[in-house]
C-alpha cells in the first residue's frame, strides 16, 4: 500500500469514526438529561425543598439540551446529504453511501432524542407539587 492510500484510509477511518460519534451523542444527551432531571427531582422531594429552583434548573437544563440535540440534528442532516444529490437510499457498498447512512441514522436518532428531552422535562414544568 502506497502513502498516499494509506493517508486516505486513514482520512476515511477519521470521518467515519466521528460519524460513529454523532450517532451517540443524541442519546446520549437524553440519557444524561432524564438522569440529571429525575434524580434532582428525587432528591428534591424527598429533602421537601422548594420546587421553583428545580423548574429553574430543569428548563434550563432542557434547553441547552435540546439546543444541542438540535446542533446535532443539523449537523447530521447535513452529513446525510439528501438536498444536494436528492438520493433518499442509501445501500450501496460504497463510502459515500455509508458515510450518508450514518448521517440519516444520526439524523433520526437526533428527532427521537429531541422529543425525549421534551417529554421528560414536562412533569416537572407542570406538576405543582411533589405529592
Amino acid at each position: 500500500m502506497t502513502d498516499i492510500n494509506k493517508h486516505e484510509e486513514q482520512k476515511r477511518f477519521r470521518a467515519e469514526a466521528t460519524s460513529l460519534w454523532k450517532i451517540t451523542f443524541g442519546p446520549l444527551v437524553w440519557a444524561v438529561h432524564f438522569v440529571a432531571t429525575y434524580g434532582l427531582t428525587a432528591l428534591t422531594c424527598a429533602k421537601g425543598w422548594p420546587l421553583d429552583p428545580l423548574r429553574i434548573g430543569v428548563g434550563v437544563g432542557t434547553v441547552l439540551a435540546l439546543a444541542g440535540i438540535l446542533w446535532l440534528g443539523w449537523s447530521a442532516w447535513a452529513q446525510w446529504d439528501t438536498l444536494r444529490d436528492r438520493e433518499w437510499e442509501n445501500d450501496a457498498p460504497t463510502d459515500e453511501d455509508r458515510h450518508q447512512f450514518l448521517g440519516h441514522a444520526a439524523f433520526l436518532l437526533s428527532i427521537i432524542s429531541f422529543v425525549g428531552v421534551a417529554y421528560v422535562a414536562l412533569p416537572i414544568l407542570l406538576f405543582g407539587s411533589c405529592q
